[in-house]
């Protein structure tokens, strides 16, 4: 029996956030729910829409705006890989989200009480449940394999430019 609950829907922020990595985008992953249907999947896209606004949250908050035919999004849930940020949060606020789901927390720029707590601020006209550390282990995993694997492949390329400039005589 499936049971849908905040992990499995996390479980499918997560595989977009894989497909995030995938093509090259740091791995973050939302998913859009109203009453355990998913309305919209996105994952980030800033470097392949050249868009510093194409964050996971924002683009999947767009989809479920489109699908409902409504800006707000009282009854709908955000599962997202990572804390949001604080133009993620802002968005949530704005779309009066009821509630986001986050896997790892982000103390350094998150904005749903970690660095900052945009989704609870008393002087806003709508306040976002906030529910962290859902599959946090696994969010961190993917974070850091993410990582990883850029430093190698950026550590591979200098090794590669170094030898071809001592081929070519140039040291």
């Amino acid at each position: 029996m499936i049971v849908f609950d905040d992990e499995y829907f996390m479980r499918i922020a997560m595989r977009q956030a894989e497909v995030a990595a995938e093509h090259g985008e740091i791995p973050v992953g939302a998913v859009a729910v109203r009453n355990g249907e998913i309305l919209a999947r996105a994952w980030n896209q800033v470097e392949m829409l050249k868009d510093a606004t194409a964050h996971a949250e924002i683009l999947v908050l767009t989809q479920t705006a489109a699908a409902l035919g409504d800006w707000r999004l009282e009854d709908v849930e955000i599962f997202v890989t990572k804390e949001p940020c604080a133009m993620c949060a802002g968005a949530m606020v704005n779309s009066r989200v009821k509630r986001v789901v986050y896997g790892m927390a982000d103390p350094r720029s998150g904005a749903a009480g970690s660095a900052l707590d945009v989704t609870g601020f008393p002087g806003m006209l709508h306040q976002v449940e906030v529910r962290g550390g859902v599959l946090d282990w696994e969010c961190k995993e993917l974070m850091q394999e993410f990582f990883r694997q850029v430093r190698q492949d950026k550590n591979e390329k200098k090794k590669e430019l170094k030898a071809q400039n001592l081929l070519q005589g140039e040291v």
